[in-house]
């Protein structure tokens, strides 16, 4: 039987869906083909928009999960016109893998809440989407980690073992998306048992982003170019770090709900003279800097830190990276065979394959939940 599956990923750095066509039938994943759609300024803003409160909402809500689905469905006909170039069919496609958009991330659990748990939300509309397409579709990974007490949040740590893990030593992965996220994957052989772990360090390209399109009218700051124009602001750096969440111990989980440009703006109130290329110079630091020190705390035996996601082509953040991680090679992920904009697409084929074969998808050491899980909900071609 084949065992192909494909993994879509729309991230919380908001500039479109990545999608991978993989085959797992080996040891090894191997990605076979690859797409990209980007979204339009237009639904970028909605998304952005609706990661607040904000005017009817749950209609506007719905609307984007049938516009993201329509964005999926593009990037699947591309991977399937691919697919048919090397002589697959869309029938020996297993299923398809859809994270949705994250816009409000709350795993917290407080005693007022029902059954004394928080939520996650992702939008989308994985029943269009199998419409759309005619392949089996699993999505809402991360609701059912929630609700045995975890944090929905990092699941791509099982996937970064099966992928990059080493037998010989102790590998650090860090996801550099919207927000950031690191695994430290054990030498011992994968197992739900072993001691691998993961957690959101803070924010990766978000705050970055935001600053760099409020200010220049770009998108991101690309290679980091801006900010290298930049000095640190050590005060402002120092007050950005105050920020209790980076001194919570893991397992921990975050989002745009809280660093977001609010979030931001509030922090720069008593610094209404800098220059905006030194914020932006300091908002990088930030994110080395809590990346970095979350590594020296965490997987301070690691021998390599492997960076995936779009902060790995930020060459001026990858280099204050090694700056502070000296005793570390510090490499993107396409050193392994897997470019950096497909690792989290392919994790999330992989957690689409496990939950079709009923075996968990997440990991209690690092999420916190109770006990292994199978994620997902099942929507058939």
């Amino acid at each position: 039987m084949s065992d192909y599956y494909i993994g879509l990923m729309s991230g919380t750095s908001l500039d479109g869906a990545d999608g991978v066509l993989v085959d797992f039938s080996s040891k090894k994943p191997q990605v076979l083909a690859s797409a990209t759609e980007p979204f339009s300024d237009s639904f970028r803003a909605e998304l952005l928009a609706l990661n607040s409160p904000t005017d009817n909402e749950l209609h506007r809500a719905a609307l984007a999960g049938n516009q993201l689905a329509a964005v999926y469905a593009k990037v699947v006909a591309a991977l399937l016109a691919r697919a048919a170039a090397q002589g697959i069919s869309a029938t020996q496609i297993q299923a398809i893998g859809a994270h949705g958009q994250t816009v409000r991330h709350q795993p917290q659990r407080t005693s007022s809440e029902a059954a004394g748990v928080g939520y996650t939300l992702q939008l989308n509309n994985p029943a269009l989407l199998a419409e759309l397409t005619g392949l089996n579709v699993v999505a809402d990974f991360r609701s059912r980690d929630v609700a045995a007490g975890g944090q929905g949040a990092p699941l791509v740590p099982a996937f970064h073992q099966s992928v990059f893990g080493r037998p010989d030593a102790i590998v650090a992965v860090l996801n550099l998306g919207g927000i950031s996220n690191l695994s430290v994957l054990s030498h011992e052989p994968s197992s739900f048992r072993s001691p691998i772990s993961g957690f959101d360090c803070g924010p990766g390209n978000a705050l970055i982003d935001a600053w760099c399109q409020q200010n220049t009218g770009q998108a991101f700051d690309a290679g980091g170019a801006w900010a290298a124009t930049g000095q640190l602001l050590p005060v402002l750096l120092a007050r950005l770090l105050q920020e209790p969440y980076f001194f919570k111990p893991p397992p921990k989980s975050t989002g745009r709900d809280l660093f977001s440009l609010a979030w931001l703006r509030e922090k720069l109130a008593s610094f209404g003279t800098e220059r905006p290329e030194d914020i932006q110079n300091t908002l990088t630091e930030l994110t080395a800097y809590a990346c970095s020190a979350d590594v020296l705390s965490y997987g301070k035996n690691s021998k390599e830190l492997i960076v995936c996601g779009g902060g790995a082509f930020n060459q001026y953040l990858m280099e204050r990276l090694q700056t502070r991680l000296p005793f570390l090679c510090v490499c993107p992920s396409d050193r392994y065979g897997l470019p950096p904009l497909q690792v989290e697409a392919a994790a999330f084929a992989w957690l689409a394959r496990q939950m079709v074969r009923r075996e968990p998808g997440n990991l209690p050491s690092v999420t916190g939940a109770a006990n292994p899980r199978i994620l997902g909900a099942f929507y058939p071609a």
